[in-house]
């Protein structure tokens, strides 16, 4: 029993780091409705800062205390520079768009932090009076934990009073729930915002502050944390602290003692959680429901590009030179050009879902995962051989979109976003820890294609031919009735309802196609690279997708098409860089500040404003 105790009060420290964490994530989103990626790029200052100032500041607890509270103080700093330069300037962009900006700022962080500090481990050392254990029931407790637990239950307290018995917790409450009453109040938004953030990123760094006497401080915590962090804000209730608090807890501690039962589930535990939650309640444990189409239809979207007969010209073109390039180009840039065939046709059918159906998938991956596998695993079990293999690799796909879709749609908003997140990380858990079926970490290696296609230039037609095919084929759909149906319950789906269309149904049947699609990009992506590993699956390979998308422009048809073109090129021609990541960040930046309607339906409005400049 003592021992189970013991657990116990590991996993409740555990929820007081995480929910500090959670709860900046947590103020920041209910009040401005971006979803920060950057927050765990904080977190990992916070713990990078924390190890610099304790181990310089003279030893004792003054000196670790302090070097914590201040390396706090530095992130929200960073936070509320981050708003006002980059935030700031995109308010009025699509919610989605903030979230590509801040995946930009947590490049940049993360090469700042390797310059800065180096790519080694560091170990921080133990709080000064607080580096032994206390026995418990016969269990040696950390002290440590202890006061990590105090600290958590202070922090909520301090939190609930701020909120609830201050004037400026007040306002907070009330952008929370409507942001243009306020502004229409007359109360400076900007300047709400702004310590919003300050006080989101101060928690963030504090939760990493109060790592390093625990793990060891790495590149890697940013990551680690936000998809755990995301879990919590979700299950416990977007905006709710006592619901991000009552998450942690429940995270935490099933994790405490999966581990003890069954660690091959810890890996995706939380995220079982998640799906549990939002099936049975769709707003989270303490959340509050959401409009109809809360955060589900971006402002303005529209198809502002429909394929005229310059437009058709132009692709047929662009066609025709894509088809004699193999004789002029080096095998390198085939290989290249291969992949942005294949990772369009990926963001095209993201974009069939998400700027035609207003649904946001934050787990698209799961499908050009499920693809991949599917083809590997039917030539190297079933050897079927390459063109069995491609023409199958959809339909796995297509199945998983099938039984994941079915929960998808009946959520909207962020909340579906972080289900099919959910649910993408489920088929990663299976395929990293499936050591025999999927190879596991290493992956499933000598996916190559049939002899006649394994020539570069030969399998770069076949790609062409094929993705080019999809995308059409998207494209068709939208233009169909069900294509006009669906557009038409992204911007009104109370009006389509009410007229007798069964719009869930429209929806998961959209989702299966985007599934279906994804899965051929990912069944040719396997055999383009002779491997498939579980980063198919991963969380990265969803973002790659989303910001295609957005980058290009989710406004037009050719958007996907222009982004998936400039991700890869500019992801290829930046690694030759130290500090790739970095300069990556920076253009993704430039482009969302600069270009708040991606890069296609920016060029569009500029040429719509060049002509009505010269009519005049």
């Amino acid at each position: 029993m003592s021992f189970y105790f013991a657990q116990f009060l590991t996993g409740l420290a555990s929820a007081s780091s995480l929910f500090l964490v959670a709860s900046g994530l947590s103020i920041i989103f209910g009040v401005t409705r971006i979803v920060n990626f950057a927050h765990g790029s904080f977190y990992m200052l916070g713990a990078f800062i924390a190890y610099s100032l304790v181990t310089a500041l003279p030893h004792g607890p003054l000196g670790f205390w302090g070097g914590v509270i201040i390396s706090a103080l530095v992130v929200g700093v960073i936070g509320v520079v981050m708003e006002i330069l980059v935030l700031r300037r995109i308010y009025q962009s699509p919610e989605l768009f903030q979230l590509v900006a801040t995946f930009g700022v947590v490049l940049l962080i993360k090469d700042v932090a390797l310059w800065v500090w180096g790519p080694e481990d560091k170990l921080g050392p133990r709080a000064p009076g607080f580096d032994g254990a206390v026995d418990i029931f016969g269990s040696k407790v950390p002290e440590y934990d202890l006061v990590v637990i105090v600290l958590g239950l202070v922090v909520l307290a301090a939190l609930w009073l701020l909120f609830n018995r201050t004037r400026w917790g007040a306002l907070v409450r009330a952008a929370t729930e409507d942001r243009e009453m306020l502004g229409a109040l007359g109360i400076n938004q900007a300047l709400l915002f702004t310590s919003v953030f300050f006080l989101g990123s101060v928690l963030a760094g504090l939760g990493g502050a109060l790592q390093i006497p625990r793990a060891s401080v790495s590149h890697h915590m940013d990551l680690a944390i936000i998809a755990t962090a995301f879990v919590v804000v979700v299950v416990g209730g977007m905006g709710s602290i006592v619901g991000a608090f009552l998450a942690s807890v429940i995270i935490s501690e099933l994790n405490a003692f999966g581990i003890l039962v069954f660690p091959e589930i810890t890996l995706v535990l939380m995220f079982l959680v998640m799906v549990v939650v939002l099936v049975i309640r769709p707003w989270g444990i303490l959340g509050k429901p959401e409009g109809e189409a809360a955060g589900e239809v971006l402002e303005g979207e529209t198809l502002s590009i429909m394929p005229g007969r310059r437009m058709r010209l132009a692709l047929l073109g662009a066609f025709a030179l894509l088809l004699v390039l193999p004789s002029v180009v080096e095998p390198f840039y085939l290989l290249l050009l291969s992949e942005v065939f294949v990772f369009a046709l990926f963001a095209a059918s993201l974009h069939f879902i998400m700027g035609n159906g207003g649904m946001v998938s934050f787990g698209h991956a799961a499908y050009f995962g499920l693809g991949a596998y599917g083809a590997a695993m039917l030539l190297i079990y079933g050897d079927t051989g390459m063109e069995l293999a491609i023409a199958l690799a959809p339909l796995a796909a297509g199945l998983g979109a099938l039984i994941f879709g079915y929960f998808c749609v009946r959520l909207s908003g962020v909340y579906m976003a972080m289900l099919s997140l959910a649910f993408a990380q489920i088929v990663w858990s299976v395929a990293f820890q499936s050591t025999e079926l999927t190879g596991g970490e290493d992956g499933l290696v000598g996916v190559w294609p049939s002899p006649w296609a394994s020539d570069r230039i030969v399998y770069y037609y076949l790609t062409l031919v094929l993705c080019a095919g999809g995308i059409l084929a998207l494209w068709r759909m939208l233009y169909a009735p069900f294509g006009y149906t669906l557009r038409a319950g992204r911007d009104s789906p109370l009006r389509v309802e009410a007229i007798g269309v069964n719009l869930r149904q429209h929806r998961w049947f959209a989702f299966v196609i985007a599934g279906l699609f994804a899965g051929l990009a990912g069944g040719l992506y396997g055999f383009l690279h002779g491997i498939v590993e579980p980063q198919a699956v991963d969380i990265p390979r969803s973002i790659d997708a989303l910001m295609m998308v957005l980058i290009g422009g989710v406004q037009t048809l050719i958007g996907p098409l222009a982004g998936a073109f400039a991700f890869v090129f500019l992801e290829n021609r930046l690694l030759a860089f130290e500090f790739w990541r970095a300069i990556f960040g920076l253009i993704i930046i430039g482009i969302c500040v600069a270009m708040p309607l991606g890069i296609v339906g920016s060029l569009h409005r500029l040429a719509l404003r060049a002509a009505a400049a010269r009519a005049s």
